[in-house]
């Protein structure tokens, strides 16, 4: 028992009716702007706002000896 169309714009029509049309246009910017802000929010945090210091690694690609340490202890 599905919906046809003459129920569907019946359905249209009462809503219409009950909040008019620039309420609902004003609704529906809303949302638009709603779903805008969020995309813009998601975009900002994939993106970080100070690049990071450059990272290195200590490694020795010349030697394939694993390294010593050369720290005195004791």
């Amino acid at each position: 028992m599905g919906l046809s169309t003459t129920h569907l714009l019946l359905l249209l029509l009462v809503v219409v009716l009950l909040f008019g049309s620039g309420k609902i246009s004003t609704l529906m910017g809303d949302v638009a702007k709603g779903i805008k802000s969020f995309k813009k929010g998601m975009q900002e945090d994939d993106t970080p706002s100070t690049p990071d210091a450059p990272r290195s690694l200590d490694h020795d690609a010349r030697s394939s000896e694993p390294r010593r340490d050369t720290t005195k202890s004791g």
